[in-house]
């Protein structure tokens, strides 16, 4: 293996490799749309090309095929993590979700309402949801840049934030960025939605038949009118999550697999080695429930391509003068950089305020852990991914998009970097913030 594959491969390995290559897709996307390349890369966005057959055909551009399509992997992937919070993760228990879920509902409320403060009686006020949510990768790369620093209770907090943020934006496209809904494609969206629920009560092991099911819903979704991500979301909420083996049952079926390669050795018996191959592969998919063994495979799909494609497709801001200008002169820009800068970490601290006042008054509150909470809200005011997507649906004019996003832009940027500076400050005395110091959070 040569020495650059080593390294690609090493970085790949990293926590803020999904960050730095949404970094590096963002500026490209930047340079292209403000030299010569625009108008390729504008042409290039608007090729249309369709699949499907007859009376079931499917036509869009580049543009959409990115947001309406590969976007829905994206919400699947979101939605397996959501239900793996919910059934054995930080939001199992009460007690456990009140902190991260309070939090999240607070700092997506303050955002929308100052957006909507700025914008009231405009025609920009549709997009108030633009604001709302927190983009995940980036959050992550600047904590892995942060290191052994963070202690591991703020990981797993700012994460779980992050990934309630996620399930807002989701029920908020649902209800809110509807326009006409096609009764006959729902029908059929909730035939499909039944089906994979039979599959799951009658313990389908198998990803394929909830994978092809799920294609046809992605196709009935997009029919209706309903934003077309939707589907990954169901599709995720229906797929098996159980409890892992124990360790007794691995280790069971792993010695039964050895002797059957022993056996294998043998050529006087009839065991062969297909057989025992197909004798562990079977394990390895009984031993993994479809959920989490789909959320793997997806993984590295989402965040290494399909995310940066994305910021790629959708980033591609033009700096243009007259739109610059005309960007910090209209409340749209104001209402996402004050939303996403002040409002996000407002909320959050306002109700992590309350909470640790009035409910959960035996936590420490030194200003040690105020300021790496401070710091944690401000990292929330990173926008980008899910603002981006919201701008396409509030608005079809490209110019109004442009100074929206340029907004976005601006806000996450301000919000990565104060938010960093803010951490590495308080995470300067380790032993002050150390997990047990916040362990009922």
């Amino acid at each position: 293996m040569s020495k650059l594959t080593k390294n690609v491969e090493v970085f790949f390995k990293q926590d803020s490799a999904p960050g730095i290559l949404l970094i590096i897709a963002t500026i490209s996307a930047l340079i292209v749309a403000n030299t010569p390349l625009n108008h390729f890369y504008h042409t290039v966005m608007q090729l249309e090309f369709g699949m499907g057959f007859e009376n079931v055909y499917i036509s869009k551009t580049i543009h959409h095929w990115v947001n309406d399509g590969l976007m829905a992997l994206f919400f699947l992937l979101v939605g397996l993590e959501i239900k793996s919070e919910l059934k054995f993760g930080r939001l199992t228990s009460f007690r456990s979700a009140t902190f991260p879920v309070v939090a999240a509902l607070s700092g997506a409320m303050f955002p929308a309402l100052i957006y909507f403060a700025f914008n009231q009686g405009t025609d920009y006020v549709k997009g108030w949801a633009i604001p709302m949510a927190t983009d995940i990768a980036f959050v992550i790369g600047i904590l892995a840049v942060l290191g052994s620093r963070m202690p591991s209770w703020a990981k797993v907090f700012i994460t779980t934030i992050a990934v309630v943020d996620d399930l807002i934006a989701v029920l908020v496209i649902a209800f809110f960025y509807t326009d006409q809904i096609h009764w006959g494609a729902m029908g059929i969206a909730g035939v499909c939605t039944i089906v994979l629920l039979i599959f799951n009560h009658k313990g389908v092991n198998r990803l394929t038949p909830y994978l092809l099911v799920g294609f046809v819903l992605w196709w009935a979704v997009l029919t209706s009118g309903i934003h077309a991500t939707i589907s990954g979301v169901i599709l995720a909420l229906t797929l098996p999550l159980r409890q892992e083996w124990e360790l007794g049952k691995i280790r069971r079926y792993a010695l039964r697999g050895y002797h059957l390669f022993r056996e294998a050795k043998d050529h006087t018996l009839s065991m062969t080695s297909p057989k025992v191959y197909h004798y562990l592969e079977n394990t390895q998919r009984e031993m993994e429930s479809p959920l989490k063994r789909l959320e793997r495979k997806l993984h590295g799909l989402v965040y290494f391509f399909i995310m940066p494609l994305f910021a790629f497709v959708n980033a591609g801001i033009v700096f243009d003068s007259q739109i610059l200008n005309e960007a910090f002169h209209i409340p749209i820009t104001w209402g996402i950089v004050f939303g996403l800068l002040i409002g996000k970490p407002l909320g959050i601290m306002l109700a992590i305020w309350i909470l640790l006042k009035f409910f959960y008054r035996n936590m420490p509150q030194t200003k040690e852990i105020w300021r790496l909470l401070f710091g944690i809200s401000l990292l929330c005011g990173i926008g980008f991914t899910m603002s981006l997507f919201i701008v396409n649906l509030s608005f079809a004019d490209r110019i109004i998009q442009e100074e929206a996003k340029i907004g976005i832009l601006l806000a996450s940027i301000l919000s990565g970097v104060i938010g960093y500076y803010v951490l590495l400050s308080a995470t300067r005395k380790p032993e002050a913030i150390t997990e047990d110091k916040m362990s009922t959070m």
